[in-house]
């Protein structure tokens, strides 16, 4: 095993074949909680470790880790599912070519194997599966195509899969189905997980029909459904969801956090107004928003600096502070102004909104596009019912400062885990020249552009690994890319260095044409989890 550097709560375990990682992840599984770990994320040759810092360190889970015997361990196996597929895929003869075998030999070989879902990524039910006896190893398309279609059957190296929803991809496809592998209606959206069997079959060759997995009864679809108007929407600004602290601990289907881009502000909204820290609460991108208020209630507006303005029912206008609760009548009409520094505004209401979460959370991931819809004008919001409520605090401020697009701003970092990729003129450079961020930014992640591209030393590609918010993953352009918190879970580029964690909310409010350098924390170094040395 070695042991890489990932950010000051996490690293990566790297081993040698997709079985060993299988089984390190089945063992792990029994000591999550015992060894404070909060989160594995398996990939094809790595596992990457989020653990509580504040209970145990990198030393002391390396040191546990490298003593684990994984040479004897049986993979535990999960519930068969049938899959029917019409095998009619554009690269199915290319497949065939590739292997030196006949088209027909190779839907045999794909139907005639049991496969096992190693682990999930780059989408929600996305799955990673593989077989020992399928001999169906093809490399990945030259040029991957900008749309796949939902529920087309593919391969990749050692694996295959079916894509949960249309997307881009570069995978081998063989064939399509019908299943859908990933329905945020199903009682359980993923149907698949790491463990599951999974058995293909050829619909042409079958006279069985194979039921889906039910949906969620209608009423229960329609919870969400607000009957109280206690708001109106008027304008939404460039984007408007609701957040909170995210979905941790999803990894299991292929999903990652999401959450508020700046979570001490959303707190600071939710302890000005008396609420739970974690309640959901409205993240205006830019400012530009409007509501109608249609009852009376309490508000608060953190973050991104903007101007607030109140229009009463009967025409008088007046401004209110940030940072403070907002007392607005029946009529009156609340504005946020374009932003003056930040990015992202959060405007919270006192008791909190009535809305159901999805998968455990309220925020709108809009890469895997899990979550209560982004808002559109004309909607209306529900505020809870409820007498739990704290006092309110009048001494709330902004826990960063604001920066502007005129800014350098500086975030620390830590390096790994391929730091060992790129040259040593690439990693003196990621820290000593300036970085721009584009407009082609959003909550998926921050592009950067700097005058001297970083350049690799090892060119092979990198098998897809977990990443975390913060990662700074380089592509083949050499031109950084900032993962924020809407990022796929795995990543197939290497990652240089990360953004440290008590640094992530100021990455999330860096506007469009701010320029960033990178302050590493310390050298990057491989530490052996004998003798572990602590980033």
């Amino acid at each position: 095993m070695r042991f890489l550097p990932v950010n000051i709560d996490a690293f990566i375990v790297e081993l040698n074949s997709l079985e060993q990682t299988m089984a390190l992840t089945d063992v792990l599984q029994g000591v999550i909680a015992d060894w404070h770990i909060n989160e594995i994320i398996p990939a094809a040759r790595t596992l990457l470790i989020r653990y509580n810092p504040i209970v145990t360190s990198a030393n002391i889970l390396a040191k546990q880790i490298a003593q684990l015997d994984i040479s004897a361990t049986v993979i535990q196996s999960g519930e068969l599912v049938t899959i029917p597929v019409r095998y009619n895929g554009e690269d199915l003869a290319q497949v065939a070519d590739y292997l030196g075998i006949t088209v027909a030999e190779v839907i045999a070989r794909h139907t005639d194997n049991e496969y096992q879902v190693a682990f999930c990524g780059f989408a929600p039910g996305f799955a990673y599966m593989v077989s020992k006896t399928a001999q169906l190893n093809v490399p990945r398309r030259k040029s991957p195509r900008v749309r796949i279609p939902a529920g087309s059957v593919a391969l990749a190296g050692e694996f295959s899969s079916v894509y949960p929803q249309a997307s881009p991809g570069g995978w081998q496809l063989i064939g399509i189905t019908d299943t859908a592998v990933w329905d945020i209606y199903r009682d359980k959206p993923a149907l698949f997980k790491p463990g599951t069997r999974v058995h293909f079959i050829d619909v042409s060759q079958s006279k069985t029909t194979y039921h889906l997995p039910a949906h969620l009864s209608a009423a229960k679809k329609q919870e969400d459904l607000v009957e109280q108007q206690d708001i109106t929407v008027l304008t939404t600004g460039l984007q408007t969801l609701f957040q909170d602290n995210g979905r941790i601990g999803q990894a299991a289907l292929g999903i990652s956090e999401s959450g508020a881009m700046d979570k001490s502000a959303l707190h600071s909204a939710n302890r000005v107004l008396g609420n739970s820290i974690n309640e959901p609460a409205l993240e205006i991108t830019q400012g530009g928003f409007s509501a109608q208020i249609n009852r009376p209630m309490l508000v608060a507006v953190t973050g991104a600096v903007c101007d607030i303005t109140i229009t009463t029912s009967q025409g008088e206008t007046y401004t209110s502070p940030m940072y403070r609760p907002i007392q607005l009548e029946v009529g009156d009409i609340i504005r946020l102004g374009n932003v003056k520094c930040g990015v992202r505004s959060y405007l919270a209401v006192r008791g909190g909104f009535q809305v159901s979460p999805i998968l455990t959370s309220c925020a709108f991931d809009t890469l895997a596009q899990v979550g209560p819809l982004p808002l559109k004008a004309g909607q209306t919001l529900a505020i809870k019912q409820t007498n739990a409520l704290k006092p309110i605090p009048l001494t709330e401020t902004p826990a960063i400062n604001y920066p502007t697009s005129e800014d350098v701003v500086v975030l620390d970092i830590v390096l790994g885990p391929r730091t060992d990729w790129f040259t040593q003129q690439a990693i003196e450079l990621l820290t000593s020249q300036l970085w721009q961020v584009t407009p082609a930014s959003n909550r998926i992640g921050l592009r950067l552009s700097g005058e001297q591209p970083l350049s690799r030393e090892k060119h092979q590609e990198l098998q897809s690994e977990g990443t975390c918010i913060g990662a700074i993953q380089i592509p083949a352009n050499g031109q950084p890319v900032l993962f924020l918190n809407d990022h796929p879970l795995t990543g197939g580029y290497p990652v240089i260095g990360a953004v440290c964690n008590y640094h992530l909310d100021l990455a999330g409010q860096i506007p469009v044409n701010a320029k960033i350098k990178f302050n590493p924390i310390g050298i990057f170094k491989e530490f052996e989890g004998s003798d572990v040395d602590h980033v």
